[in-house]
């Protein structure tokens, strides 16, 4: 579901010349396994002139895993913080795995977190960063350290009304806006997403199931956008296969179909916004001169309808430049690397493995 545009040697996405996409780029699509393989590798683009060029990578390292780590189903996001650290979500008892940028997995963490952990967002808050994510089995949305101490969590919107039981919330998505207000999209629940104040006071919700624009099915993704100083709230509307601009007080600005096929989650990089779909691909896409979302590329898209969002696709099945929804098979001995170093010391927070209450009642 998740997705990142970033390469760690330049620190841009990078690209250049009318239609080219010279980029490197790292990708975990919906229920997908992070491929062991080299991340930066090769990949077939087809661009918005309808013209197919390959993508080369500009880092040929391999990412390495812990010798018996089973990595299991990355239903989850991708974030990446200043130091260049990669941090990813499995359905495992390791439900954030830390990767450095040397390629080398540092450390998990999260064992109270597994099966659910679905939506993460990394955000700087006076030089410090922080996790946001939410839960869909737990019901909750949640704050922690970068070492997995829980800052606090923020249970099912009960004074909302949209809900008769907190089994009815299942969030997928968060985002924090620059002033601390925070969103909360339930996208395997009710397709409402939720507002909340910097104190995580309740604010309201918006947009609720249907068609018509402002309205969602499964809003599955969050993304903030800055445009001109303003800054506005996109939504992966999936099923409505659509993205969705909303300012932050929840007011629909506008519903943009540009050709998407099941947007999962989307991330904004020089200018560029790419979105990952569960069909297999990743589209970018950028502005024309009425602020208009267009087609810039659309990146090795996956040819085997087959394989298109399905979980269980065995790994002698994956394909270099495809993207898919695969398996939870172990990782072949080959591609198994170091074992992991001790946990880090206990944070001011807290202890960074102590449990979650059910439902995240903090």
């Amino acid at each position: 579901d998740g997705i990142i545009a970033y390469n760690p040697v330049t620190k841009k996405l990078d690209y250049s010349g009318v239609g080219e996409m010279t980029m490197a780029l790292q990708y975990f699509h919906a229920k997908a396994c992070v491929h062991y393989q080299c991340p930066w590798r090769a990949c077939t683009t087809t661009t918005s002139a309808g013209q197919a060029r390959e993508v080369r990578c500009h880092d040929t390292k391999m990412w390495r895993f812990p010798e018996g780590m089973s990595l299991g189903n990355t239903h989850g996001c991708v974030c990446v913080d200043k130091a260049g650290r990669v941090y990813f979500n499995t359905d495992q008892e390791h439900a954030i795995v830390v990767v450095a940028p040397d390629g080398e997995v540092e450390r998990t963490f999260g064992k109270e977190w597994r099966g659910g952990l679905h939506g993460m967002a990394l955000v700087e808050e006076d030089g410090e960063e922080f996790l946001y994510i939410a839960h869909t089995g737990r019901h909750c949305a949640a704050k922690l350290t970068l070492d997995g101490d829980v800052v606090w969590t923020l249970p099912w919107p009960e004074e909302s009304g949209k809900y008769q039981n907190e089994g009815q919330y299942r969030p997928t998505g968060i985002a924090v806006a620059p002033d601390g207000s925070i969103f909360v999209a339930d996208g395997y629940g009710q397709s409402w997403v939720h507002r909340y104040g910097n104190d995580r006071s309740y604010l309201g919700s918006f947009g609720g199931p249907g068609t018509e624009p402002g309205k969602m099915r499964t809003p599955h993704g969050l993304v903030m956008e800055t445009v001109a100083g303003v800054s506005y709230l996109v939504v992966c509307d999936r099923e409505n296969r659509r993205l969705q601009r909303f300012d932050l007080g929840g007011g629909l600005v506008r519903a943009e179909d540009a050709a998407l096929e099941r947007p999962c989650n989307a991330v904004f990089s020089a200018g560029i916004l790419a979105v990952a779909e569960l069909r297999g691909r990743v589209t970018l896409l950028g502005l024309d001169e009425q602020g208009r979302r267009r087609v810039l590329a659309h990146l090795a898209e996956q040819p085997d309808p087959g394989k298109r969002a399905q979980n269980g696709v065995p790994v002698d099945a994956w394909r270099p430049g495809e993207f898919l929804s695969t398996t939870t098979e172990r990782l072949p001995p080959s591609k198994r690397g170091r074992r992991l170093a001790s946990p880090p010391p206990r944070g001011r927070y807290g202890s960074r493995r102590s449990p979650v209450p059910s439902g995240c009642r903090t």
